[in-house]
């Protein structure tokens, strides 16, 4: 799994370069796992880079917010990519996660 970490007064600002599915799923949940740390106050996954989800992405990004409410952080997702988008909507899980998505400009949805 490739990432991007940046942290600044216990927010962890993370970018996820690969695809969220069950192909890479075991090794993004240990790298995502691995910065929930009792230092981390807030969580910031950029999915801007995300080009395909499946339900293990899914599943993983769910579990991820279990993890934040259990031990005690924030969890935030930014700059959403299309196919991200699409999985929300589909599974209107917006409202769920409480980030807002931005829809691009050019982004045609059919």
């Amino acid at each position: 799994m490739t990432a991007k970490a940046k942290k600044n007064d216990g927010v962890m600002c993370l970018s996820i370069m690969d695809d969220m599915t069950i192909y890479n799923a075991h090794s993004l949940k240990e790298t995502l796992l691995g910065y929930c740390v009792p230092s981390t106050q807030e969580l910031q996954l950029d999915l801007s880079a995300v080009a395909e989800i499946d339900s293990a992405g899914l599943q993983l990004l769910l579990s991820l917010k279990a993890e934040a409410l259990k031990r005690g952080f924030t969890l935030r997702l930014l700059r959403h990519s299309e196919a991200v988008i699409e999985v929300f909507e589909l599974l209107k899980l917006g409202t769920y996660f409480g980030d807002p998505i931005v829809f691009p400009a050019n982004w045609k949805k059919s």
